[in-house]
């Protein structure tokens, strides 16, 4: 089973409990997050305590500097951009990008991640 590499836009409920699910999921790697407007440092907090879901139960932190956080031992790059094809997804290894803000609902809007390295867009809007 080969192992998928993810990248998730947006850091709210949803991209928070696209990780979750991924770290029960052996063959499936999140490699990066983006979100311009969430701290790394509050970032590790709501993944730490989640007011629905609970604790995280593994050991998190983060590196200012480096603009990473880290979860159960495994370090993720943290963007911090507004403009998804700004955002460099391919040079985190980053093959499907998660689409949870909420505003790249459309295919024109959400294949603008492409730019950036991703081979597919995966969109979690109704």
């Amino acid at each position: 089973m080969s192992t998928i590499n993810i990248g998730i836009n947006g850091f709210g409920r949803i991209g928070r409990l696209v990780m979750r699910a991924a770290a029960n999921k052996p063959n499936i790697n999140i490699v990066a997050v983006n979100d311009p407007f969430i701290p790394v440092n509050y970032m590790e907090y709501m993944y730490k305590y989640d007011t629905v879901h609970g604790r995280a139960g593994v050991e998190i932190s983060h590196d200012v500097d480096a603009g990473t956080i880290t979860v159960d031992g495994k370090v993720i790059k943290v963007f911090g951009e507004r403009d998804p094809a700004a955002i460099k997804w391919g040079d985190a290894g980053a093959d499907y990008v998660v689409e949870s803000t909420g505003v790249f609902t459309k295919m024109e809007a959400a294949s603008k991640h492409m730019a950036g390295g991703a081979k597919k867009v995966v969109i979690s809007a109704p």
